[in-house]
């Protein structure tokens, strides 16, 4: 369940990558999009080695089990309502999660007068130098990184395309790693997807979204990683 997640939001869903294409420089959208694919086996073989038996990798006997005996409506009828329940689970964990960020910044603001990706972009700014991120624009960066973390990766490309000044290498190391689902959300759509299909694996998730959170972040820097060196 972690591989299979992991790789579901470290990752993009090309039905939105013409969208990507209107807000960065489209060549680094599929350079983000080849990388991520190679990066993610990376970083779960890393953080989430196993081994199969040779019990469990065994091919199950398809003749043996049970058929099904719905008719065809009656099977239409039952994906169009999963459907429906799934959709609803999505918008319902993805708007919770964003009014969570969304008080957790007031919060922050009221205490120390900035926000909490304000500070998160402070934290995250020797990350971003050593990206290679010239340290000029490393805060920049680094409040990029917390936008996209905290919100998702639209919000935070919109903030990119605000930004004026940034050299050719940090345009293409910041592009690469804005390219991913890699944020709160997506740990929400997930879980929400899964409680609308199957709960018992929803919590199997739940247990392990900040994990999930961190591994795919770490494929989103070590894309951007990548880049740099080559820039």
């Amino acid at each position: 369940m972690y591989t299979v997640a992991a790789c579901s939001i470290s990752t993009v869903d090309l039905s939105i990558v013409g969208a990507y294409m209107n807000m960065i420089e489209p060549k680094y959208v599929i350079l983000a999009i080849i990388l991520n694919l190679f990066s993610v086996f990376v970083i779960i073989s890393i953080i989430n080695p196993y081994e199969v038996s040779e019990e469990d990798d065994a091919i199950a006997d398809l003749s043996n089990q049970e058929k099904d005996e719905r008719g065809f409506f009656e099977v239409l009828s039952d994906y169009m309502m999963d459907g429906f329940n799934l959709v609803l689970a999505i918008v319902a964990m993805l708007l919770g999660f964003i009014a969570l960020i969304a008080l957790l910044n007031g919060i922050f603001d009221s205490i120390f007068g900035m926000d909490l990706q304000t500070i998160l972009g402070y934290v995250f700014s020797p990350i971003a130098f050593l990206l290679g991120v010239p340290w000029q624009d490393a805060g920049r960066f680094g409040a990029l990184i917390a936008t996209k973390i905290l919100s998702n990766e639209f919000v935070a490309m919109m903030s990119f395309m605000d930004m004026k000044g940034l050299s050719e290498r940090s345009i293409g190391i910041i592009s690469v790693f804005l390219v991913s689902f890699a944020n709160f959300g997506s740990i929400g759509m997930i879980i929400g997807a899964l409680k609308g299909l199957n709960p018992e694996q929803s919590k199997v998730v739940a247990g392990f979204s900040l994990r999930l959170l961190y591994g795919a972040t770490l494929v989103s820097f070590l894309s951007a990683a990548i880049v740099g060196l080559i820039l």
